[in-house]
């Protein structure tokens, strides 16, 4: 199976995350932190693409890549790659690191592995 976590600045709307979505590649399913799965912009990607959206906790995964105000607000240093882990079982892998939307305001990637 493979997972798209998201992650996306408040103002982000759906082109932004179906932009990260498109450049990171397939997926079987979104995820992101709980309190942006209810976000309208990630509702509407879910509903356009028909994927389901999987809300994960976060905190404490390890990420390859490193942002302070992510580590700051999530505990984790990519919440896109985080999310996409977390959805999995442990032993996930990521496929396709942190890729940002053209306009930087979504961050999408890939992991592969076993449903958690």
């Amino acid at each position: 199976m493979r997972v798209a976590g998201l992650g996306f600045r408040k103002a982000a709307g759906v082109a932004s995350l179906a932009d990260a979505l498109a450049r990171a590649g397939r997926a079987d399913a979104l995820a992101t932190a709980p309190d942006k799965a209810g976000a309208p912009a990630i509702r509407d990607l879910a509903r356009a693409t028909g994927l389901p959206l999987l809300a994960v906790e976060v905190a404490g995964t390890a990420t390859p890549t490193r942002s302070a105000r992510v580590a700051a607000l999530y505990g984790t240093g990519s919440l896109a790659e985080a999310a996409a882990l977390a959805a999995l079982a442990p032993g996930a892998r990521l496929v396709a690191p942190r890729t940002t939307s053209q306009d930087g305001m979504a961050t999408c990637a890939i992991a592969e592995g076993d449903p958690a």
